[in-house]
Protein backbone atom coordinates (compact mmCIF):
# COMPACT_ATOMS: atom_id res chain seq x y z
CA UNK A 1 0.00 0.00 0.00
CA UNK A 2 1.04 2.81 -0.96
CA UNK A 3 0.31 6.51 0.91
CA UNK A 4 0.30 9.87 -0.61
CA UNK A 5 -0.40 12.75 1.50
CA UNK A 6 -2.25 16.06 -0.14
CA UNK A 7 -2.13 19.90 0.50
CA UNK A 8 -4.55 19.17 3.58
CA UNK A 9 -3.48 17.75 6.67
CA UNK A 10 -5.22 14.21 7.20
CA UNK A 11 -6.83 14.14 3.49
CA UNK A 12 -4.79 11.07 2.15
CA UNK A 13 -4.68 9.13 -1.15
CA UNK A 14 -4.06 5.46 -0.50
CA UNK A 15 -3.00 3.00 -3.66
CA UNK A 16 -3.67 -0.94 -2.77
CA UNK A 17 -1.15 -3.03 -4.31
CA UNK A 18 -3.15 -4.61 -7.34
CA UNK A 19 -2.07 -8.33 -8.29
CA UNK A 20 -3.31 -8.51 -11.92
CA UNK A 21 -2.84 -11.24 -14.51
CA UNK A 22 -5.54 -12.92 -17.11
CA UNK A 23 -7.74 -14.19 -14.86
CA UNK A 24 -8.24 -10.29 -13.05
CA UNK A 25 -6.90 -8.74 -10.22
CA UNK A 26 -7.00 -9.04 -6.61
CA UNK A 27 -6.15 -6.36 -3.96
CA UNK A 28 -7.09 -5.85 -0.40
CA UNK A 29 -9.02 -1.88 0.02
CA UNK A 30 -8.89 -1.66 3.65
CA UNK A 31 -5.99 -3.46 5.77
CA UNK A 32 -6.02 -2.66 9.63
CA UNK A 33 -2.17 -2.97 10.48
CA UNK A 34 -1.15 -1.57 7.38
CA UNK A 35 -3.67 1.53 7.90
CA UNK A 36 -2.88 2.06 11.61
CA UNK A 37 1.33 1.78 10.34
CA UNK A 38 -0.23 4.98 8.06
CA UNK A 39 -1.12 6.83 10.88
CA UNK A 40 -4.70 6.33 9.07
CA UNK A 41 -7.81 5.12 10.72
CA UNK A 42 -8.42 1.33 11.92
CA UNK A 43 -12.20 1.84 13.11
CA UNK A 44 -15.00 1.82 10.74
CA UNK A 45 -18.81 1.87 12.33
CA UNK A 46 -20.39 1.81 8.75
CA UNK A 47 -20.03 1.54 4.67
CA UNK A 48 -22.02 3.24 2.51
CA UNK A 49 -22.49 2.67 -1.06
CA UNK A 50 -23.97 5.23 -4.10
CA UNK A 51 -25.02 4.37 -7.82
CA UNK A 52 -24.85 7.66 -9.46
CA UNK A 53 -25.05 8.78 -13.52
CA UNK A 54 -23.16 10.86 -15.21
CA UNK A 55 -22.64 14.89 -13.96
CA UNK A 56 -24.02 13.98 -10.53
CA UNK A 57 -22.77 16.05 -8.04
CA UNK A 58 -23.32 14.52 -4.77
CA UNK A 59 -22.02 17.32 -2.07
CA UNK A 60 -20.40 18.70 -0.19
CA UNK A 61 -21.29 17.02 2.91
CA UNK A 62 -20.26 16.64 6.43
CA UNK A 63 -21.70 16.40 10.12
CA UNK A 64 -20.77 19.24 12.50
CA UNK A 65 -21.14 17.78 16.29
CA UNK A 66 -20.36 14.34 15.08
CA UNK A 67 -18.21 14.30 12.23
CA UNK A 68 -17.53 11.45 9.98
CA UNK A 69 -14.17 10.25 8.71
CA UNK A 70 -14.53 8.90 5.28
CA UNK A 71 -12.48 6.34 3.02
CA UNK A 72 -13.87 6.15 -0.37
CA UNK A 73 -13.18 4.35 -3.61
CA UNK A 74 -14.84 4.01 -6.55
CA UNK A 75 -16.02 0.28 -7.46
CA UNK A 76 -17.77 1.30 -10.94
CA UNK A 77 -16.71 4.09 -13.49
CA UNK A 78 -14.97 7.60 -12.57
CA UNK A 79 -15.45 10.31 -10.30
CA UNK A 80 -13.89 13.87 -9.52
CA UNK A 81 -13.49 13.68 -5.69
CA UNK A 82 -13.02 16.47 -3.22
CA UNK A 83 -12.39 17.51 -0.05
CA UNK A 84 -12.67 21.06 1.47
CA UNK A 85 -10.85 21.45 5.24
CA UNK A 86 -13.42 22.96 7.07
CA UNK A 87 -11.45 23.41 10.71
CA UNK A 88 -11.58 26.58 11.69
CA UNK A 89 -8.28 26.34 13.50
CA UNK A 90 -6.70 24.47 10.56
CA UNK A 91 -3.80 26.21 8.36
CA UNK A 92 -5.49 25.00 5.13
CA UNK A 93 -9.71 26.13 6.41
CA UNK A 94 -11.07 26.64 3.80
CA UNK A 95 -8.90 24.90 0.67
CA UNK A 96 -10.20 21.84 -0.74
CA UNK A 97 -8.01 18.89 -2.86
CA UNK A 98 -9.43 16.73 -5.72
CA UNK A 99 -8.49 13.67 -6.91
CA UNK A 100 -10.21 11.42 -9.75
CA UNK A 101 -10.75 8.36 -8.33
CA UNK A 102 -11.92 5.07 -10.85
CA UNK A 103 -12.21 1.24 -11.09
CA UNK A 104 -9.69 1.48 -13.03
CA UNK A 105 -6.99 3.55 -10.88
CA UNK A 106 -7.77 1.15 -7.71
CA UNK A 107 -7.39 4.67 -5.44
CA UNK A 108 -8.80 5.42 -2.42
CA UNK A 109 -9.36 8.55 -1.23
CA UNK A 110 -9.56 9.36 2.87
CA UNK A 111 -11.18 12.11 3.96
CA UNK A 112 -10.53 12.83 7.55
CA UNK A 113 -13.55 14.39 10.44
CA UNK A 114 -13.48 18.19 9.98
CA UNK A 115 -13.48 18.30 6.22
CA UNK A 116 -16.78 18.42 3.87
CA UNK A 117 -16.85 15.87 1.19
CA UNK A 118 -18.58 16.02 -2.46
CA UNK A 119 -17.98 14.10 -5.91
CA UNK A 120 -18.78 14.31 -9.38
CA UNK A 121 -19.46 11.65 -11.70
CA UNK A 122 -17.13 11.85 -15.02
CA UNK A 123 -18.18 8.02 -16.37
CA UNK A 124 -21.33 7.28 -17.86
CA UNK A 125 -22.27 5.56 -14.34
CA UNK A 126 -19.97 5.66 -11.05
CA UNK A 127 -20.41 3.09 -7.77
CA UNK A 128 -18.84 5.35 -5.05
CA UNK A 129 -18.42 2.78 -2.09
CA UNK A 130 -17.21 4.83 1.06
CA UNK A 131 -15.93 3.24 4.97
CA UNK A 132 -17.35 5.91 7.80
CA UNK A 133 -15.56 6.15 11.33
CA UNK A 134 -18.85 7.11 12.39
CA UNK A 135 -22.54 6.49 12.03
CA UNK A 136 -24.56 8.97 9.66
CA UNK A 137 -26.61 11.50 11.38
CA UNK A 138 -29.52 13.65 9.72
CA UNK A 139 -29.97 15.89 12.01
CA UNK A 140 -26.33 16.45 12.18
CA UNK A 141 -25.49 16.75 8.84
CA UNK A 142 -25.16 20.26 6.50
CA UNK A 143 -24.76 20.97 3.13
CA UNK A 144 -22.12 23.17 1.72
CA UNK A 145 -22.60 25.19 -1.90
CA UNK A 146 -20.45 23.46 -4.43
CA UNK A 147 -20.01 26.00 -6.72
CA UNK A 148 -19.35 28.99 -3.90
CA UNK A 149 -16.95 31.69 -5.23
CA UNK A 150 -14.84 31.53 -2.27
CA UNK A 151 -14.31 27.97 -2.45
CA UNK A 152 -13.67 28.49 -6.23
CA UNK A 153 -14.00 24.39 -6.49
CA UNK A 154 -12.94 23.41 -10.20
CA UNK A 155 -15.36 20.73 -11.08
CA UNK A 156 -14.94 19.07 -14.35
CA UNK A 157 -18.32 19.30 -15.46
CA UNK A 158 -20.45 22.52 -15.99
CA UNK A 159 -23.75 21.17 -15.75
CA UNK A 160 -24.24 19.19 -12.57
CA UNK A 161 -27.06 16.93 -11.54
CA UNK A 162 -27.92 17.77 -8.10
CA UNK A 163 -30.15 16.35 -5.36
CA UNK A 164 -33.09 18.80 -4.51
CA UNK A 165 -31.14 18.99 -0.91
CA UNK A 166 -27.63 19.87 -2.82
CA UNK A 167 -29.86 22.34 -4.39
CA UNK A 168 -30.30 24.12 -0.76
CA UNK A 169 -26.57 23.60 0.40
CA UNK A 170 -25.29 26.91 1.76
CA UNK A 171 -22.83 29.02 1.21
CA UNK A 172 -19.50 29.59 2.20
CA UNK A 173 -19.91 32.62 4.01
CA UNK A 174 -23.32 31.48 5.94
CA UNK A 175 -21.63 27.90 6.92
CA UNK A 176 -18.45 30.01 8.76
CA UNK A 177 -21.48 32.17 10.69
CA UNK A 178 -23.00 28.83 11.58
CA UNK A 179 -19.29 27.56 13.01
CA UNK A 180 -19.03 30.58 14.88
CA UNK A 181 -22.41 30.54 16.07
CA UNK A 182 -21.87 26.75 17.02
CA UNK A 183 -18.59 27.74 18.84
Amino acid sequence: MRVIPTAIDGVTIVEPVVHADVRGHFLETFHARQFAAAGLPVEFVQDNESLSRQHVLRGLHLQLRRPQGKLVRVVRGEVWDVAVDVRPDSPTFGQWVGVTLSASNFRQLYVPPGCAHGFCVISDLAVVHYKCTALYDRDDEVGIAYDDPQLAISWPISEPVLSPKDQRNMSWADFVALLSRSA
